[in-house]
């Protein structure tokens, strides 16, 4: 026991000299995203994006069947975005690479025109839906009925309209330009 203890304080000197800091290899914290942003022409607004990170969904989870039920997706409604109306959107160029494509759309009849006529463009490119504009579950069905294949979900689009500087819908935003 005596040479365990006379062991143990042996080696302490030689672990406290060896002893170094720890090197970092990758901190995905404490850096602004304002350049980004502002490389791609957008205003920055930190909680609108706080706001949207809690709400996107990761890159798998947007091509896999949804786990929210109807009764869950029932007590967000109605979602009214006041920023957002349907109307003209003139197209424009951004730089976002690696940004998913999804689009703006509410229960209206452009917007439903807009995603009758695009489905299949939509469907092809992989794009995801916010319905910025609905009051009921049976409208938000309306709309899934007409594009059963592309994932539409309840969204307030009032915090993406103010960093897209956005004022209408029907919109799709891909890594490269916003156009109706």
């Amino acid at each position: 026991m005596k040479h365990f203890y006379l062991s143990l304080l042996l080696l302490c000197p030689i672990t406290c000299i060896n002893a170094q800091s720890l090197t970092v290899i990758e901190d995905y914290g404490g850096r602004s995203t304002s350049p980004y942003f502002d490389a791609i022409g957008i205003v920055p607004n930190a909680s609108a994006l706080s706001s949207a990170l809690e709400l996107s969904p990761t890159p798998a989870a947007l091509h896999q069947p949804s786990q929210v039920s109807q009764q869950d997706e029932s007590f967000v409604l109605p979602i009214s975005s006041k920023r957002l109306t349907p109307g003209p959107v003139a197209p424009r160029i951004i730089n976002a690479p690696g940004l998913l494509p999804f689009f703006l759309i509410g229960d209206d009849e452009l917007s439903r025109k807009w995603l009758k006529e695009r489905r299949s463009i939509l469907r092809e490119m992989g794009a995801f839906g916010l319905v910025v504009n609905v009051d009921s579950m049976d409208s938000l069905d309306q709309l899934r009925q007409l594009a059963p294949e592309i994932t539409l979900s309840p969204t307030p689009g009032d915090d993406l309209a103010a960093r897209l500087q956005l004022k209408h819908y029907p919109v799709l935003i891909t890594a490269t330009g916003i156009e109706q």
